[in-house]
């Protein structure tokens, strides 16, 4: 079969994809309101504790935390952003922008919220003060981002450079695409207008982040489908310090080295950084962070928690937990559970799907469930421990 056909399949596939998540997301968030969060199911090391920071958030995705200390959360199927505010106790949301494309990507820069949805860009000024007005500004034409909505769902954050990274995924399960325009993550520079592609070969990355000491850029990726249950295995990458525009592999090289059997190319991984660690076969990895905060055990300082939000075509349902990378004497990656009892394996069935994390600065963790429409929050109680 030609490569040409073998793309006309892969884009066949991607409609079916795209078409599953839409009636996913009209089903979730016709009842994400009304769920009742099973967290009685959900499972953690001895001494921690989640329960239900906030419910009745249809589609919750995207969490951000502003200076002022509102959380913001952004969504797909729901198109809406929220935001989230706490007095004397008492959390109040609102609802600060709606009738959006896939609002997945959010990201604060000088009091602004910039809102990325699809091939557009919005920004609202000064929002934590305009709540209840928010007005947004359309600034799309600086960035010139491909309207495709399969993998269309932007991840974003302003990076220590103080520039703005967008990352932009494959409109397929599996297809030859332009290295330039899909299948990486950029970086805008938002005063001179400056694009650059800071990695290619990047399948579809909904989350990365900036590791605390060192300052390098970690991503997660989402594996191609249609190899089989087992292979092959989401990804958690770095990018090394000069070697911008690097190669990851897509489409040609997988997971640790496994060359696609369809489109193929001489020694497919020749020139490809490989993954740190794998994260399990279509575990959908897409949130992480780096945990800085000091309400948990030393062990997990500095180390990188992951929302594995669940496979979704797999002939055995993997995934739906959060995982924790931590790094052993010798700086190997070792990727473990960290809250689990997420995926009822007897029935098959998910119970929550997690997405977005954010460290909050007390030293919590909140995580948001876009299947049941809620944030938890995941605390640590060292006298609780033993009992």
């Amino acid at each position: 079969m030609s490569a040409g056909k073998f793309a006309a399949v892969g884009r066949l596939t991607s409609l079916t994809f795209v078409l599953t998540l839409c009636l996913t997301a009209i089903s979730t968030n016709g009842a994400s309101a009304q769920s009742r969060p099973p967290i009685d199911r959900f499972k953690l090391p001895p001494g921690f504790k989640v329960e239900v920071w906030q419910a009745g958030l249809p589609g919750a995705r995207t969490l951000l935390l502003g200076p002022k200390g509102t959380v913001f959360v952004g969504t797909t199927g729901a198109g809406r952003v929220y935001a989230i505010t706490s007095q004397n106790g008492e959390r109040q949301v609102r609802t600060v922008a709606q009738t959006l494309t896939s609002p997945n990507g959010l990201a604060m820069k000088d009091g602004a919220l910039y809102v990325a949805a699809i091939n557009r860009i919005y920004r609202f000024d000064d929002i934590e003060t305009r709540l209840d007005g928010a007005q947004r500004v359309d600034i799309s034409q600086q960035f010139n981002l491909p309207s495709d909505r399969h993998h269309g769902w932007r991840y974003t954050a302003f990076g220590p450079d103080g520039k703005l990274y967008i990352a932009v995924g494959a409109p397929c399960n599996v297809c030859e695409v332009d290295p330039n325009v899909y299948g990486n993550i950029r970086r805008y520079d938002l005063a001179s207008g400056r694009m650059e592609v800071v990695a290619r070969g990047v399948r579809n990355s909904v989350g990365f982040d900036w590791h605390p000491t060192t300052g390098a850029f970690w991503f997660t990726d989402n594996g191609r489908d249609n190899m089989g249950d087992d292979i092959p295995e989401d990804e958690f990458n770095w990018l090394p310090r000069g070697k911008e525009g690097a190669n990851f592999g897509f489409p040609y090289c997988h997971a640790n080295g496994i060359a696609d059997p369809q489109f193929r190319k001489p020694d497919p991984c020749a020139d490809v950084i490989l993954p740190v660690a794998t994260t399990g076969p279509h575990s959908a990895s897409l949130g992480i962070k780096w945990y800085t905060g000091a309400m948990f055990p030393p062990e997990y300082r500095n180390a990188a928690f992951i929302a594995r939000h669940g496979s979704w075509n797999r002939s055995r349902k993997f995934g739906s937990d959060l995982a924790v990378v931590q790094f052993d004497s010798a700086g190997k990656a070792i990727v473990r559970p960290f809250m689990t009892g997420l995926l009822d394996e007897r029935r098959d069935e998910h119970l929550a799907r997690l997405v977005g994390i954010l460290p909050m600065p007390d030293g919590t963790l909140l995580v948001s469930d876009d299947l049941n429409g809620a944030i938890y929050r995941i605390s640590y109680d060292a006298a609780a421990k033993g009992k």
